[in-house]
């Protein structure tokens, strides 16, 4: 009888070494929604490199870890994400993702058609419209400009505006705003087809003249003076994006280049996704206002693709030189996937039909815009 107390007695003890016990209905709810994200970033292979860090770093968030975020009583402040995760807080890693953004883009579609950069000023319309939009069902202003940047399709300034004006809503807002970028090739495309005429689709454009290095570094020094005299909060984005591509054109920084295309923003990505994902506990994720915060998302693309479509077909009315209105979609900040959307849907309309390229210049022109209008938020609302 006393070795059966015994044997029970180091069961029950074991039993308590575990963290089955502190899970809770909140946790397996979020399994699921995890789950979801794992098949479209695996399986559907929508945004995988970000999708699947912030996935995973969820999965951390919502099992009872130890060490992970709070270290043990009387070691020391935090644990492994308590630090990581202050690349967010302290606003490091979006800057850096925009640094590998501009050395990883060519700017000289936007530079040799200039015009298209209505196209990325149009499609900043979504985010204004969705900004108004979550004042008026009972969101702060603060928060209502954070939720409003997810209509940019920019994930690292949506981090970084969130951040800024609304860290509680840091993780539905990062997770709506890189699940819309994932899902650009089947949100877009209708709202492409029914604001366009076939014969609009099928229109051709003239090839983009060369543009040559010395504008583009010219261009990268002026956007940089002129956006930061003109809204100073958006310095670190704006900063951070013409540093990568000055890096990229001047060719003689080749190994700084390469650094920033690959081994700094792989590792970021790593980074920033899962300190997105460690943010998504049922407690902050499950609730009313997260849903409200996906609908509004969704309006906020919506509205920016069909204002970036509609102001291609504005401009044709008083243009010799016609815009395929295709490429306005390209307006949203989600490079180079929404320009590679119009390249798709032009070849459908006509297989002959190159757009890539064409497309590129409202593509670079709309990270600008929204990091601009980020810019304006914080100026407005943070200080």
């Amino acid at each position: 009888m006393e070795g059966t107390v015994t044997e029970t007695s180091k069961l029950a003890q074991l039993w308590e070494l575990t963290a089955i016990s502190d899970v809770t209905m909140q946790m397996v709810g979020m399994w699921a929604i995890i789950a979801v994200l794992f098949y479209l970033g695996v399986y559907k292979k929508f945004e995988p490199l970000l999708l699947i860090p912030i996935a995973f770093g969820a999965l951390l968030a919502n099992l009872p870890t130890e060490g992970l975020v709070n270290a043990p009583v009387g070691d020391h402040p935090g644990g492994l994400y308590y630090y990581i995760s202050k690349g967010v807080e302290y606003e490091i890693f979006p800057p850096l993702i925009f640094l590998g953004v501009g050395a990883l883009t060519d700017f000289g579609p936007l530079i040799a058609n200039p015009r298209t950069l209505l196209l990325g000023a149009a499609a900043q319309f979504g985010v204004f419209a969705t900004f108004l939009g979550a004042t008026i069902i009972g969101f702060s202003p603060m928060e209502a400009g954070a939720i409003g940047i997810i209509g940019g399709a920019d994930g690292p300034t949506s981090i970084f505006l969130a951040n800024k004006l609304a860290p509680h809503l840091l993780a539905p807002i990062a997770v709506a705003a890189y699940s819309y970028m994932a899902l650009v090739p089947m949100l877009q495309p209708p709202i492409m087809r029914a604001l366009t005429t076939e014969h609009e689709r099928k229109i051709r454009m003239k090839s983009l003249r060369k543009v040559t290095r010395l504008e583009k570094l010219i261009f990268a020094g002026l956007v940089t003076i002129v956006v930061i005299l003109l809204v100073p909060a958006a310095a670190a984005l704006i900063g951070m994006l013409m540093l990568g591509n000055f890096l990229r054109e001047s060719l003689v920084t080749e190994r700084l280049t390469k650094a920033a295309q690959n081994e700094l923003i792989n590792i970021v990505t790593i980074f920033l996704g899962t300190s997105v994902g460690i943010t998504m506990t049922g407690e902050r994720f499950l609730n009313v206002d997260t849903m409200k915060i996906l609908g509004l998302g969704v309006i906020a693309f919506g509205i920016a693709t069909a204002c970036g479509v509609l102001m291609a077909k504005a401009m044709n009315v008083f243009s010799k030189n016609k815009i395929n209105p295709l490429i306005g979609s390209a307006g949203v900040s989600a490079v180079p996937m929404a320009a590679r959307v119009s390249q798709v849907e032009g070849q459908r309309a006509d297989p002959a039909n190159f757009l890539l390229m064409h497309a590129m210049g409202p593509n670079v022109a709309g990270v600008i815009g929204t990091a601009v209008v980020a810019g304006y938020f914080i100026a407005w609302y943070a200080n």
